[in-house]
């Protein structure tokens, strides 16, 4: 199903198209995901509106079968394959990088500290993020007491009406950071930094999980579930848990329909603070959890490289502190984002007032 409201007027016809394409685009060999963006021809980008079809690799059209190659058009519709390697969720935890390595786009420039209680950009060292904080705060080390380390997106709030005082709060990040994949009970407790990178119960105990959205995987011989979201909740003391993202600040609002070429910000865990600019969107894509496990995921955004494993749960906001969605999965070559709506839905939260 197609939700007009978060897809620029310019896309809508293109969108109808991919819906009654997708299916069939996704039964192809190699074809992970089916997205709306723009053609890119020569490395770079024509501005010409196109079907996005995704391979994790490109091969010669001799190596393919007649029905596994893409047409060129689409019911009028230019098509626009584009590698992106294996899509995965919960990658190779990495050691956090040092200052300059993460991936931050030329024409972005860096963000002025948004408190001056913040930690000087010299004074942030390449395991900063993966130290325990109290408060804590987003893009620190977080996890399920079972895993490894994801990132801590934002603390958030049930979705009631305002004005009023929350009952409980929470930190937000993914269903396999928060909830191990489907693996966890309610009430487990969350380790702030994570495992991984030293957090032990009950020291370093921070919330225990209170919601997650299951995530539904694909079966041999069954009909192919959709996502929406990876995402969980875990409930914690006021006192302990900061709405301000470490680099980003306090997020301003959201950001309903992004729209392909928008820059966006993120910090995380591993690569600490990144920018990259959405690629596509509307994105159907499929993503490897490990152990054998594939889950589809519909109406996602792509960006450019942003993120490496660890970066999981990042909060993802525009360059106005709006945010955008919630980092979830990727490859050497692309980010992919829970839109920030379909999370708010689906778990019944706030991001901001």
């Amino acid at each position: 199903m197609i939700e007009n409201n978060m897809i620029p007027d310019d896309f809508l016809s293109l969108a109808s198209v991919q819906a009654a394409e997708e299916d069939a685009l996704l039964n192809r060999q190699n074809v992970v995901g089916v997205a709306l963006g723009t053609k890119w021809s020569g490395g770079r980008d024509t501005g010409e509106k196109a079907i996005t079809v995704l391979v994790d690799t490109k091969m010669p059209h001799e190596m393919l079968r007649e029905d596994d190659l893409v047409p060129s058009t689409l019911s009028g519709v230019p098509t626009d394959v584009q590698e992106v390697g294996v899509l995965q969720a919960g990658r190779s935890i990495a050691a956090p990088k040092a200052n300059g390595s993460p991936s931050v786009l030329d024409d972005v420039p860096s963000p002025a500290l948004s408190r001056p209680d913040e930690l000087a950009r010299e004074q942030v060292g390449p395991f900063t993020l993966a130290k325990r904080f109290r408060p804590a705060f987003g893009g620190l080390s977080v996890g399920h007491f079972k895993i490894t380390a994801g990132t801590y997106g934002t603390a958030v709030y049930d979705a009631t009406a305002l004005p009023g005082k929350p009952a409980k709060y929470y930190i937000l990040s993914n269903n396999h950071v928060l909830a191990n994949s489907n693996a966890a009970a309610i009430g487990d407790p969350i380790l702030q930094p994570g495992p991984f990178d030293g957090g032990v119960v009950p020291t370093d105990v921070i919330a225990r999980l209170s919601r997650f959205v299951p995530i539904k995987f694909i079966a041999a011989g069954q009909p192919v579930p959709l996502n929406f979201v990876d995402a969980a909740i875990a409930e914690g003391q006021f006192h302990d848990l900061d709405r301000r993202i470490f680099w980003v600040g306090d997020l301003k609002g959201t950001n309903v329909a992004p729209a392909v070429g928008t820059v966006v910000q993120k910090t995380g865990r591993t690569t600490n603070w990144t920018t990259g600019r959405i690629t596509n969107i509307n994105a159907t894509v499929d993503v490897n959890y490990g152990g054998g496990r594939v889950a589809r995921f519909a109406q996602q955004l792509l960006t450019t490289d942003m993120s490496a494993g660890g970066d999981s749960g990042s909060l993802v906001a525009d360059l106005s502190e709006n945010a955008v969605g919630l980092l979830f999965a990727g490859s050497p070559v692309v980010t992919v984002i829970n839109r920030i709506t379909l999370v708010e839905a689906a778990l019944g939260i706030r991001v901001h007032p």
